[in-house]
């Protein structure tokens, strides 16, 4: 019987992706480039099955997004793409670039044109072709509100300015995270600039920041930022990362309420600004960080 485990299924998934592969660069619209992978089986390596323990969502922007008008006149604006974390898949970011690429050389009537495509599209893929229970929302912004765009970091405590040791760079060690289970719990809001994982195909860097707002037992700052150090040789994509995060700090530190957001650095024109919490909540403030 042919081995069917989570890692099997997530590398055939990979396999069959445009990741590492010379491509060519579509300038017509044209939806079956989008490729989705199935959340499933980085969700099993993560002990879930079914519903998983947090709401959240993944929140792309799109910064290259241009078509053509009915005259044939180039447009531009800003997408913003939120994909529910609900979604049975998340579309592979590179498939998502060329994509939108294929807007370049076609023509619409109206930037509304572009965004209800835009949303059945994203819609059909995240759900595969299924039932949608949790629809994507797409927002663009075009060039007369550019100036409305707000830029400014995560708001909390930064644990960089800790003058630590370390000396763990993969794989993730959850094992590193201790919290203070015998005394008062606390409320705080933790951020870090030292996020990094890499591609799980071509091995690019992934660069991002991670902001982590909690209340129970105090979670040790010096113990948490080795952790979030030692994603740094791992690899696995945005929406996987984050979600190890939010499990491992659930599983070690028992917080009862957490919130883990990163907002990654773009490339292609896209960034990717996945978010979990245990709670309903509203989404963070969509605004891009220096870095991004």
């Amino acid at each position: 019987m042919p081995d069917r485990s989570p890692l099997t299924e997530h590398a055939a998934a990979l396999a069959g992706t445009l990741l590492g592969k010379a491509t060519h660069y579509p300038d017509r619209y044209d939806a079956s480039l989008l490729e989705p992978l199935p959340r499933a089986p980085k969700r099993a390596e993560l002990g879930l099955a079914g519903q998983p323990p947090f709401v959240g969502a993944d929140v792309w922007t799109a910064y290259e997004l241009s078509w053509l008008n009915t005259r044939g006149k180039p447009q531009v604006a800003l997408a913003h793409v939120t994909v529910p974390c609900e979604s049975t898949h998340i579309i592979e970011s590179k498939s998502f670039k060329l994509y939108l690429n294929g807007y370049n050389g076609t023509r619409f009537a109206s930037a509304d044109e572009v965004r209800e495509r835009l949303l059945a599209d994203v819609n059909a893929a995240i759900w595969h072709g299924g039932a949608i229970q949790a629809g994507a929302g797409v927002r663009l912004t075009l060039p007369e509100d550019f100036g409305a765009e707000r830029m400014q970091e995560l708001a909390g405590l930064c644990l960089d300015r800790l003058d630590i040791a370390c000396d763990r760079y993969g794989p993730p060690a959850p094992e590193l995270l201790t919290a203070a289970f015998d005394e008062q719990p606390v409320q705080e809001t933790l951020t870090s600039h030292l996020l990094k994982s890499n591609c799980p195909v071509t091995r690019q860097p992934d660069w991002g920041s991670v902001q982590i707002a909690y209340s129970g037992p105090q979670i040790d700052q010096a113990s948490l930022l080795r952790y979030l150090v030692s994603f740094r040789e791992h690899n696995e994509f945005h929406e996987h990362c984050v979600e190890r995060i939010f499990m491992d700090i659930t599983r070690h530190c028992r917080p009862a309420r957490l919130m883990v957001q990163a907002r990654y650095t773009r490339r292609g024109g896209l960034d990717i600004n996945p978010w979990r919490a245990s709670h309903p909540q509203a989404a963070p403030a969509s605004a891009r960080t220096a870095r991004q």
